[in-house]
């Protein structure tokens, strides 16, 4: 997953108001165009020659002029080559008329990943998808150290959200960190991995979501059934957890206010039939004893 170290990383490039230059380049090619005018009427080929040179001058440092739009950047190359630097402030520019100029919007974006079929820790087939929050931080590096920037973020994204999906189970205990029950760590880690693996592309992930995660559709009912199980499982135990200390209470009172005298069959025919009314179902159904107890 490590990336090379970059030997291209952004700088400003050279440039001024290009509203100065524009105003001067109008006046200029106004002025070669009176001239080649003038220099046709009255048959003067120097006047023509030199109204000619100036509009070709003017053209020229028209040329450089480049609009810089908000949260916008123009890479820049001199003569389509080397790396002549980066155009942030927006506004009307002027730059070296021999550089070319790409546009890379350095805006914060949207990727959503597609819905990835993967194992998790435990060999359960699980679908997981996620959206990450980017935006190119170097221009420089996006532009010259991959081939196309935006193809390798939206791979290298899937692959990190595919190998934090591996990584975990699905659902765990409460003690083990899980996909399901841990979404807030289990983003932060992906937010790590994918900005490690797209650090070299001069991009900065902002955050991650994972907008969606269920098993697989062959074993989604099968594990849908094991999670009612274990939650009427520990429903069970906790009702009975609570019956017990109801029971215990109940005996404690009636010792310690001399209600009744109780032998130990009395305490266990007691406790018998308040765990049942306490831990069952259904509403239990009272029967009349006319007798004793013995009976």
């Amino acid at each position: 997953m490590a990336a090379t170290q970059s030997t291209i990383t952004e700088r400003p490039g050279r440039s001024r108001n290009g509203w100065l230059v524009l105003g001067i380049g109008l006046l200029v090619e106004l002025a070669g165009v009176g001239l080649i005018v003038l220099g046709a009427l009255q048959t003067n080929i120097p006047l023509i020659v030199a109204g000619a040179v100036l509009v070709v001058l003017a053209s020229a440092a028209l040329a450089g002029l480049v609009l810089v739009e908000p949260n916008q950047a123009r890479v820049l190359q001199l003569l389509g080559g080397s790396y002549a630097g980066t155009l942030r402030e927006p506004g009307l520019r002027w730059m070296n008329p021999l550089n070319t100029r790409r546009r890379i919007s350095t805006r914060i974006r949207n990727l959503e990943t597609g819905k990835a079929k993967v194992n998790d820790a435990d060999g359960n087939p699980i679908e997981i998808s996620a959206v990450i929050v980017w935006q190119v931080q170097d221009t420089a590096r996006a532009v010259f150290d991959v081939d196309d920037f935006e193809e390798f973020v939206a791979v290298q994204t899937e692959a990190a959200v595919r190998h934090i999906a591996g990584s975990y189970p699905y659902d765990a205990p409460a003690d083990t960190m899980s996909l399901r029950q841990n979404a807030a760590e289990i983003t932060t880690k992906l937010s790590e991995e994918a900005a490690e693996r797209v650090r070299s592309a001069g991009v900065h992930v902002v955050e991650s979501r994972i907008n969606q995660l269920a098993y697989a559709p062959e074993i989604a009912q099968a594990m849908l059934r094991r999670q009612q199980a274990g939650a009427v499982i520990a429903a069970r135990e906790q009702i009975v957890m609570g019956a017990v200390g109801m029971v215990a209470t109940a005996l404690d009172q009636l010792e310690r206010e001399h209600t009744v005298e109780l032998d130990e069959e009395r305490k266990a025919a007691m406790v018998s039939n308040l765990l049942v009314v306490l831990c069952g179902d259904q509403g239990a159904q009272p029967v009349v004893n006319t007798g004793s107890l013995y009976q």
